[in-house]
């Protein structure tokens, strides 16, 4: 919440992209969020009165990108709910719901692809399946991936592993190696 914006920190700084997200105003950090990040929450955050295809569309709609549905479209066949687009939330799936916001996270091509959790309200193989789609939207947009997640082995899969214990860093390291701050 803080790396996007969406909270405002307490103490110290958190900076992205050469902003201090502390000094800027709701405005100015509403079109940083726009223009520059995608977010995946673990609990979808998909407008119950919207098609998958309306949910993946809504960011580049408020940004008056004239192409929206077409690449919202584009954007849902790559996670492969092309022939679920006018479906409703309630008529998907778990795993189909996090395959949607996704896409709606992606549909931008943002520079940083926030993912909180992302696989923490799935099965095995759904959870599985998302972060495989996860890395290749990473690949595919050759977006930054900051990834929360509680799970050991998706953690290994990451350049950079940060971990927390009670608010404070307790390790800070290149994948495959602990080199301890504590």
């Amino acid at each position: 919440m803080l790396m996007g914006g969406l909270e405002r920190a307490t103490g110290g700084r958190v900076c992205a992209l050469g902003h201090d997200l502390g000094r800027m105003s709701e405005d100015a950090l509403a079109r940083l969020r726009r223009d520059h990040f995608g977010v995946v929450f673990q609990s979808f955050h998909l407008i119950p009165t919207m098609t998958a295809l309306e949910n993946v569309a809504t960011p580049l709609e408020l940004a008056s990108a004239p192409d929206a549905y077409d690449r919202a479209v584009e954007e849902l066949r790559a996670v492969g709910l092309a022939a679920r687009a006018q479906h409703y939330p309630a008529e998907l799936s778990g795993g189909e719901q996090q395959r949607v916001a996704l896409a709606r996270a992606a549909v931008t091509r943002p520079d940083i692809l926030l993912a909180d959790e992302p696989t923490g309200n799935l099965d095995s193989v759904n959870g599985s399946a998302i972060v495989e789609m996860l890395f290749g939207l990473r690949e595919r947009h050759a977006a930054t991936l900051v990834l929360v997640t509680h799970a050991p082995e998706l953690a290994e899969r990451c350049d950079r592993v940060i971990r927390l214990r009670d608010g404070h860093i307790v390790t800070d390291a290149d994948a495959g190696t602990e080199a301890d701050t504590a």
